[in-house]
């Protein structure tokens, strides 16, 4: 039987039909989105959703029986453990007597069903990965970001405060304010505000009453403000990011190289033998190479 099913979980032909069955699971919960259609064909609804639980919980059964007589291996994969506990939550969904108010969140639990093309696609395992490695360095890009947009707004409401309290009367405004121009959505609309002044650009009559501004121009002042900032958080910090996630990037294909080649010598009869003779061969090249290396660094001294 262990020998069954791990034939099975190595086979092509199983990791499509899971990434089949996912794809349809995910279409079942895009369906269900419609009301009218899902209550009038709630019993066949009903009926597939039952299906897909049930071959989940099949792949399940088969990967955790393919570890042979250490099925706990099948929970040191992060993947495995977040597939089981889909499965786990589904299964348990019509035995747990909870009221009407909590048993809607319980089944957003299949939503995260199509989540699990994550865990059969490596190529989406490397990108999450990347991403939750980038993790700790990004917290200090957002440090710094953060340090940026607490300047720029403190000088934004010192500077243009009076002129546009729109976007600028308050430091939480200003923040929101800069942050729509990161975005670069309709960000000159504010820097001309502030070039042309509110009287002159931007503000309605309807709101110099209601805001009552102190209009004040400054052409050079606020096209050096906006322009820097741009020029700072979106481009520089943009690429920092972008530099934070590459190096993350090459760091997880490392490591799942070397997870590749830890599972290629487990398959092995005897992995540690087979590893102690690779590296011995190996060895012995290298020792070659210094050999070679050796004997010309000597002709080219006697020359």
């Amino acid at each position: 039987m262990f020998t069954i099913c791990s034939k099975i979980t190595k086979t092509n032909s199983f990791d499509n039909f899971i990434i089949g069955i996912i794809l349809f699971a995910g279409l079942l919960v895009g369906v269900q989105t419609y009301k009218e259609f899902a209550n009038r064909h709630i019993e066949i609804l009903t009926f597939l959703d039952s299906i897909v639980l049930a071959i989940f919980t099949l792949e399940a059964v088969i990967k955790i029986l393919a570890e042979g007589k250490r099925p706990i291996n099948y929970f040191r994969n992060a993947w495995n453990v977040f597939d089981f506990l889909i499965v786990t939550v589904c299964l348990m969904e019509p035995l747990l007597p909870l009221d009407a108010e909590f048993l809607p969140v319980l089944r957003l639990a299949r939503i995260l069903r199509v989540l699990r093309l994550v865990t059969v696609v490596p190529k989406l395992q490397l990108i999450v990965g990347t991403l939750l490695k980038s993790i700790p360095s990004m917290f200090y890009v957002c440090i710094l970001l953060f340090l940026l947009f607490y300047m720029y707004g403190a000088m934004g409401v010192f500077l243009y405060g009076d002129n546009d309290p729109i976007h600028f009367r308050n430091l939480q405004t200003a923040l929101l304010s800069l942050f729509r121009v990161t975005t670069l959505e309709d960000w000159t609309d504010v820097m001309y505000i502030n070039m042309y002044g509110s009287d002159n650009y931007g503000y309605s009559p309807e709101d110099l009453a209601r805001w009552t501004p102190v209009p004040t121009a400054s052409p050079l002042g606020a096209a050096f403000f906006f322009v820097s900032f741009v020029l700072i958080g979106t481009m520089v910090v943009l690429n920092l990011v972008i530099g934070v996630i590459m190096n993350s990037m090459d760091e997880m294909n490392a490591e799942m190289a070397l997870n590749e080649r830890i599972k290629l010598r487990r398959e092995l009869e005897d992995p540690i033998r087979e590893g102690m003779e690779d590296f011995h061969e190996r060895f012995l090249e290298l020792n070659e190479e210094i050999q070679i290396i050796k004997k010309l660094i000597q002709k080219e001294r006697k020359s």
